[in-house]
């Protein structure tokens, strides 16, 4: 039997590793040097000397014939007892010590605990179980790691790692080693970042809370068209008076339906549109002439496409200022509509208009 160094269990003679830990028993089995018996003491007494027995023969002659002869023993030697060696003489102890016969007080010792003995329980040493996947070597039914070469003889059966796919949702799902955690959260997180993207630059509505934001957070200037152009217009009254920054001046249309379209040189942002309607700011002034209270605006952009804003006006004098938020403008076309003071004599007067960009 071999005994495990290490938890203690007991193994076959021919086991080479500990079938209930797998440790290597090369070391367990070391030969013991057998103790060398001390030879007995020898006695200092003197042994005397055996006597040796005399034979005495009579010395008559020879016996006669027919009658034995008769031997004669002396008696045995007296042993005389050795003489004493001299011994030195032995110190006296001190007066008032004890006797050195007497027992001597010592102190209480510390109990030990008895060490646990392992006892080697018996193995049977069979050999006919299934062979060891990786040395072939036959080990007993019962034993769960090779003796030869310590390799589990019953491995666990691993689970496979789930697919990424799979560990995306639910998100609190506990996902494996191997399943693709670090494949999951890029997954994820490239998903909301789309979202993100998707959500405030390509839907409009995400698109136009932040201009919007960014109109309002930044400064306007305003900007002047380089080309205007008239369905119609009443005689001393252009349309180029209605953007000459005076507002004693003003473009006088002959009726409703009359319109004008501003180009600009490259597109802009258009924050705000300021309309000064009437004649003049000066109240006597102001009534003087018709008036539009709804004028049809339609801004093209550069992409083509058209942007159309209804700006209902108060019938007052002064500038009145509409915001827009339309980027990309390029022409701007205004109707003018829903007349007011007009009559056979006057006619509809629009004293001045500004356009503003973001800055």
């Amino acid at each position: 039997m071999r005994e495990c160094p290490v938890c203690g269990a007991s193994n076959g003679p021919t086991d080479g590793f500990c079938d209930n830990c797998g440790s290597y028993l090369g070391w367990s089995d070391t030969p013991t040097a057998p103790a060398t018996p001390t030879p007995p003491p020898q006695s200092t007494a003197t042994t005397p000397a055996a006597a040796t027995p005399a034979v005495t023969t009579p010395a008559d002659g020879p016996p006669a014939s027919g009658t034995p002869a008769e031997t004669t023993v002396p008696p045995p030697a007296t042993l005389q007892p050795a003489a004493p060696q001299a011994s030195a003489p032995k110190a006296s102890p001190p007066p008032g010590s004890p006797p050195p016969d007497s027992p001597q007080p010592v102190l209480p010792a510390k109990a030990v605990a008895p060490r646990p003995v392992v006892r080697p329980v018996p193995v049977d040493d069979d050999d006919a179980g299934a062979p060891c996947p990786s040395c072939g070597t036959p080990n007993p039914p019962d034993r769960r790691f090779c003796r030869r070469c310590a390799t589990p003889l019953t491995p666990r059966t691993t689970t496979p790692p789930l697919p990424w796919w799979r560990t995306i949702w639910p998100l609190r799902r506990r996902t494996r080693a191997g399943s693709g955690r670090t494949t999951r959260f890029l997954v994820i997180l490239a998903v909301v970042l789309a979202l993100c993207a998707g959500g405030f630059l390509l839907l409009p509505a995400g698109r136009s809370l932040i201009e919007d934001t960014r109109d309002k957070l930044g400064k306007s200037k305003a900007v002047t068209p380089v080309r205007m152009e008239a369905s119609a217009e009443v005689p001393g009254h252009p349309v180029g008076d209605a953007t000459d920054g005076l507002s004693n001046r003003y473009w006088g249309a002959p009726g409703p339906g009359a319109s004008v379209t501003y180009t600009f040189a490259k597109p802009f942002r258009l924050v705000a549109v300021i309309v000064t309607n009437g004649a003049s700011t000066s109240p006597e002034d102001y009534a003087r002439e018709g008036r539009a209270l709804q004028i049809d605006m339609e801004v093209t952009t550069s992409h083509g496409r058209k942007v159309v804003k209804k700006l209902t006006l108060s019938d007052k004098p002064g500038p009145q200022t509409f915001p827009t938020g339309i980027s990309d403008a390029t022409t701007i076309r205004l109707t003018l509509d829903a007349p007011a003071g007009l009559d056979g004599v006057r006619h509809l007067a629009l004293a001045e208009l500004e356009f503003f960009q973001r800055s």
